[in-house]
């Protein structure tokens, strides 16, 4: 799965700024940006990019 489709998708359905994204998952908020003009992501990046958004997901599953 493509990191950055994975993004964007989790930015319209939480509706958070990108780079408020990036400052949360990881301490850049550039980071969304950069990946939007071409940057290749390290695998140790698209993991903890994904693990932020499981994590996300799963507590505001659990604030319902």
């Amino acid at each position: 799965m493509d990191l950055l489709w994975l993004i964007e998708r989790y930015l319209r359905e939480s509706g958070i700024p990108a780079s408020r994204f990036g400052r949360d998952a990881m301490g850049d908020p550039g980071f969304v940006a950069t990946l939007r003009r071409g940057r290749e992501p390290r695998d140790d990046t698209v993991r903890r990019v994904q693990a932020y958004i499981v994590r996300a997901r799963e507590k505001k599953a659990g604030a319902r």
